[in-house]
């Protein structure tokens, strides 16, 4: 795949605020974070813009959901719960605009409905592993958001299986995964460590699926 001049900076606009954002999360600097994330994320939005999601119903699917991943990482800098629960709604809308992104661009159901079948465990494994830790007014917000990215990877596959481009499952993988450090930062123990690799994977995830519009 070719990727254009302004793709590429824009690409490089979320690898500096990545780099930044790590920086601030390593020195528990809040001010700094505040600063880069939302640069970093901007830079996943200017890279879809420059890759023409706008010409078509799949890349304006991934531009909105992008748009609402925008918006999820700016409630997530705050530690209030209700910017918490915010952040996950606009991240659980934005897996929708995903899935419905993959429908757009062609899926097959016989590999969408596999998908599902495996992926039912690991979604069963990780609701029992949060389940403990989770508060009460939170657990129906989470298992929600279980089921919805669950749904959403097991459309990539679909997708992928209908012979789309490889970099929309990888990204939908790295994206799914990328969500298991939030969990356990949020609920388990939050530690730099699980920023350390989750925002990696995250920002890489949001680029590759930027870059299939």
């Amino acid at each position: 795949m070719r990727y254009s001049l302004s793709m590429l900076l824009w690409m490089l606009v979320t690898a500096a605020g990545l780099a930044g954002l790590l920086f601030a999360e390593a020195r528990d600097n809040r001010r700094l974070a505040f600063a880069c994330k939302p640069l970093a994320s901007t830079g996943f939005l200017g890279a879809a813009v420059a890759a023409g999601a706008a010409e078509t119903p799949y890349g304006r699917a991934i531009l909105a959901a992008l748009v609402l991943s925008w918006i999820g990482d700016v409630l997530l800098l705050s530690k209030r719960s209700g910017a918490f629960l915010g952040g996950l709604a606009s991240f659980l809308l934005g897996h929708i605009a995903f899935g419905l992104a993959f429908v757009l661009r062609g899926t097959d159901r016989l590999w969408a409905l596999a998908a599902v079948a495996i992926l039912i465990l690991p979604a069963l494994a990780v609701d029992r592993w949060l389940r403990p830790h989770v508060p009460a007014d939170m657990k129906l917000p989470v298992r929600a958001y279980i089921v919805v990215i669950t749904g959403m990877l097991a459309l990539a596959v679909g997708t992928w299986g209908a012979g789309a481009s490889p970099l929309i499952l990888a990204g939908a993988l790295a994206f799914y995964l990328s969500d298991l450090s939030v969990a356990r930062d949020r609920f388990i123990r939050e530690a730099f460590v699980n920023r350390l690799w989750g925002l990696p994977l995250y920002y890489a995830a949001q680029l590759l699926l930027a870059s299939t519009v």
